[in-house]
């Protein structure tokens, strides 16, 4: 692993010296691409030369006790060949880390889906608090959240809501909320206070923009119908509302909350190519999980991640076996234990397996 440090530098002193050149900057698709990469490389090469400055002055002590120094200067020495023996190990370890792959999609945003699934009425008022609990938590991020779509239902759940946040690496933090998220407690609506069990599904797909993966708009059938729902005369008199199908997969998209036609083109063919590279992605990782288990997971997602149980004020994730008794503080957006733990597990699955192939 550690040969490839050199390889980081001089790629990155490449990208430096491209990012002036006269070409790359009136090309601002490139010059954007560029700007990432060394985003991206800038804090690894700053590690690495820190980490080749401790290895020479380590090798420069080593020479100096091999010489003849007087008894308080080799001890002197000594201490400071133990200190850098330490750098040297923290320095390997947070190298070894920096160096596990990254996903591709990690520093985009997301298109997030929630649906009430099991569990009626319910089911669907719990849709309606995740998508609270994900709003309030991007709102703490500094991230920005734009609902593309709702189906509310009467008593104020959601029988679906697709949304989309915005920032810095959104996907990164919120791609392990995949799956069917179960809630134990007792409805409004029940008088003998039972606990209930009802579980909604969270979809989160990494942004893909026209740049990143371009649909073919004759596999697209797109129709144009009147809004249905709340909206006054504009209902009927204006055709706006949007369906676009993808007719190689079979996946459809509506649009109807925007009362330009434009928009919720855009917002549609949005929603849609990011839905299409999410089904092709999801093929060819059923094909690679066959061969080897994900590390958070099996990424199946009408599988168990987590139970918030209202009684005990308890949210369990069964991925890792983490349970924190603070459901209250969780609902209000404050995901960072639960996120910072998916994360730390999988990188240190993913550390084992490259350590594995050393």
């Amino acid at each position: 692993m550690f040969e490839q440090l050199d390889q980081l530098i001089f790629r990155f002193d490449e990208i430096i010296e491209l990012m002036s050149d006269p070409d790359v900057i009136n090309d601002s698709d490139r010059l954007r691409k560029l700007s990432i990469e060394e985003a991206d490389l800038r804090p690894k090469v700053e590690k690495i030369k820190k980490y080749k400055q401790v290895i020479q002055e380590l090798e420069d002590t080593e020479e100096m006790l091999g010489g003849s120094l007087d008894p308080e200067m080799a001890d002197l020495a000594k201490e400071e060949l133990a200190s850098l023996k330490a750098d040297r190990e923290q320095l390997e370890e947070e190298i070894r880390l920096m160096m596990i792959p990254e996903d591709p999609n990690d520093g985009k945003n997301i298109i997030m889906e929630i649906r009430g699934a099991a569990g009626g009425d319910e089911a669907q008022l719990f849709a309606g608090d995740l998508l609270n609990m994900y709003t309030r938590y991007a709102e703490n991020q500094g991230w920005k959240v734009e609902v593309l779509s709702a189906n509310i239902t009467g008593i104020g759940g959601y029988k679906e809501v697709t949304l989309m946040i915005t920032g810095q690496k959104v996907y990164s933090q919120l791609k392990f909320e995949n799956g069917a998220h179960r809630v134990q407690r007792v409805p409004e609506t029940e008088s003998q206070g039972r606990v209930h069990t009802s579980t909604a599904t969270v979809v989160v797909m990494p942004e893909q923009e026209e740049l990143d993966f371009d649909l073919d708009e004759n596999d697209i059938r797109v129709d144009i119908y009147h809004a249905s729902g709340a909206g006054g005369q504009h209902v009927n008199k204006t055709a706006s509302a949007v369906r676009m199908t993808h007719i190689p997969t079979g996946i459809v998209v509506a649009m109807q909350d925007e009362r330009s036609q434009l928009k919720n083109r855009e917002k549609a063919m949005k929603v849609l190519r990011t839905r299409v590279y999410d089904e092709l992605q999801s093929e060819r990782q059923e094909a690679f999980d066959s061969k080897r288990k994900l590390a958070v997971g099996t990424g199946d997602r009408s599988e168990r991640i987590r139970t918030y149980n209202y009684p005990q004020n308890r949210v369990t994730d069964h991925r890792i076996g983490l349970t924190i008794q603070q459901l209250d503080s969780i609902m209000q957006g404050n995901l960072d234990e639960i996120i910072n733990a998916l994360v730390l597990y999988d990188q240190a699955q993913k550390l084992e397996e490259l350590n594995g192939h050393e």
